[in-house]
């Protein structure tokens, strides 16, 4: 695929023209190889462009050309020939309500310049409807769709990559400031926190750094992380911060962070990872509650399970339908020299207990495998197989003259261990009756107090904010970084949060019409809702005016439903589309393009 704009034909060594029937393609060869049967050197060669008919030393580039040559200036604005004729309308109409809607076009109005502001919406736009932020594709994405620019202009990746370097802090903290100042903060919310880490690959980004990564250790990685109102269902702030600070520690000034904001009558729900005394107390310190899964199974919660066991578990008074697990609610310490009492919620289900015997039974299964494999061989094992196994061993010994340590130096017999043989291991049978005791048990603590139904469903909300992160690496294609500045890797970030907002919007809406419609058809996930709203299409005839190609379907319907939109939504859009594009069209035209 040729791109829509010319450039000068490269010069230099490795350049080949090459004439095919009445097109001369330009070629670069990147290497040479040796045929050592044949004995020659067989060049590399890869086709960048294909010569201008009108100006010989001009050409059209494609894909491979931004490969070789990624460092040439590239015109900012592409002007393309034509735009195309096909533009995929349905989800850009989605996500351009939920915008207005949100207010977010107005708010971003504040900080930048309006075809600034155009370009951000539309990288925003793309990174949800493709699933990906490399920016050397977004041309192709403006290509055939309609855009948020300024007579939704078509810009080229060079241009992408100077307006990433240009987002200044200012903007970033403006608009997070004017996000939550809209927020009701008389209001008692819950707010999920909660964190992950991308690899950077990037050369000269300050803030990256090897640290507690989730995925590949040997990068250097950006710490990133999101607080969440549970109550309304929307993100509220984000932050950016070195990959060597760990989870517990940025708990710390996040929570001042909200109180930054505003925020006063709020909790925080936080998952077992941020589980430490000292944010317990800061929390208390700032008179805020807390909603937090216990990490493990620890020594205080075993107790109290063991000592509710069999009391609670098949009470129908104890059972909570909508979650389906039996609760009852322990009011302790959570540490002796602790002032105040905290509320441990117990839950058992019968489904996770059968689920962890089984993963415990195929984990001894594959050890005593391994054990059976080594047997007689020498081998030593460590870890997890002795959590588990009584391991036995084999010490072959050897004799040897060695120097004495006295004076005299006198020689004389010493034994070493000269092999370790493992013999066989026999299970920990209390160790493992000891874990089954437990399974199917797990705990949540408030520090207020609440039912045992009421805690687990204030803890359950943060699957969203849980599944907001997997969309963020899954589905927005944001696992790394390769941005080669902190400046456009901090503006990556903003246009990411923005994103998550919008794309939140529509998981929910989603989700509020499956609940209305009682059933869950595999069409109402975002992703397979974009993919079916992109079949949603203007079409440009002869006359040079675009028109709706075909009727909405009835999966599109039900789709739009959750949207607040219709059939006729769609077509009053549409119409003003075709009067924009018209115009544009008009205007080119009288500009000589």
């Amino acid at each position: 695929m040729y791109l829509d704009f010319m450039v000068p034909v490269p010069t230099g060594k490795g350049i080949v023209k090459q004439k095919k029937n009445d097109v001369t393609y330009v070629d670069y060869e990147y290497d040479r190889t040796y045929d050592r049967d044949k004995q020659y050197t067989r060049p590399r060669r890869s086709t960048i462009g294909k010569l201008s008919s009108d100006d010989p030393s001009m050409m059209w580039p494609n894909q491979n050309y931004l490969k070789f040559f990624p460092n040439t200036e590239l015109p900012e604005t592409l002007e393309r020939r034509k735009r195309s004729s096909c533009l995929r309308i349905g989800a850009y109409l989605v996500i351009k309500k939920l915008l207005e809607n949100a207010g977010i076009p107005e708010i971003l109005g504040n900080y930048f310049k309006d075809a600034d502001r155009g370009l951000f919406l539309d990288l925003m736009a793309y990174t949800i409807v493709t699933e990906n932020n490399a920016g050397q594709y977004y041309p192709d994405y403006a290509y055939n769709h309609p855009l948020f620019t300024e007579r939704m202009k078509l810009y080229s990746d060079t241009k992408v990559s100077d307006f990433l370097r240009s987002v200044t802090e200012d903007q970033r903290n403006g608009f997070q400031n004017e996000w939550n100042g809209k927020r009701d903060h008389r209001e008692r919310i819950y707010i999920s926190y909660d964190s992950t880490n991308k690899n950077c690959q990037a050369g000269e980004v300050d803030f990256a750094e090897y640290g507690y990564a989730k995925g590949d250790p040997s990068k250097p990685i950006i710490n990133y992380s999101v607080a969440y109102d549970t109550d309304n269902r929307e993100p509220l702030f984000y932050e950016e911060y070195p990959g060597s600070i760990n989870d517990v520690s940025q708990l710390r000034l996040m929570v001042a962070k909200a109180q930054g904001y505003g925020y006063r009558h709020i909790g925080f729900i936080l998952d077992r990872g941020y589980f430490d005394r000292k944010n317990f107390t800061y929390m208390d310190e700032c008179g805020y509650s807390f909603v937090i899964m216990v990490k493990g199974m620890k020594a205080l919660v075993r107790e109290l399970i063991l000592e509710k066991k069999g009391s609670f578990e098949k009470k129908r008074s104890c059972y909570i339908r909508e979650h389906d697990v039996a609760g009852v609610t322990v009011k302790r310490k959570m540490y002796e020299t602790d002032e105040k009492e905290r509320y441990f919620h117990l839950y058992y289900s019968l489904s996770r207990e059968n689920r962890e015997r089984a993963d415990l039974e195929d984990r001894l299964k594959k050890m005593r495998e391994a054990l059976k494999k080594q047997e007689g061989k020498e081998y030593q094992f460590s870890g997890v197989y002795e959590d588990y196994y009584h391991l036995f061993y084999q010490e072959v010994k050897e004799k040897v003259k060695v120097l004495s340590e006295e004076e005299d130096q006198k020689e004389q017999e010493k034994e070493i261990v000269k092999q370790v043989i493992f013999l066989f291991g026999c299970e920990k049978e209390d160790v493992v009756e000891a874990e089954t005791e437990l399974q199917g048990y797990f705990s949540i603590v408030t520090s207020e107090k609440m039912s045992a139904a009421e805690a687990i469903g204030l803890y359950n909300n943060r699957d969203v904010s849980e599944k907001l992160f997997r969309s963020d690496k899954s589905f927005l294609d944001n696992r790394s970084y390769r941005n080669c500045s902190s400046e456009s890797v901090s503006a990556k970030m903003f246009i990411e949060f923005i994103a998550l907002i919008i794309r939140n919007q529509i998981y929910t809406a989603l989700q509020d019409e499956m609940k209305a419609l009682g059933t869950k058809p595999n069409y109402m996930t975002v992703p397979a809702a974009m993919r079916e709203l992109e079949k949603i299409e203007m079409v440009r005839l002869t006359d040079n005016i675009y028109r709706l190609d075909h009727a909405v379907s009835k999966t599109q319907k039900t789709i739009l439903k959750a949207f607040g939109m219709d059939e006729l939504y769609v077509q009053y859009r549409a119409e003003q589309l075709q009067r924009e594009l018209k115009q544009i069209t008009e205007g080119a035209m009288k500009r000589g393009a």
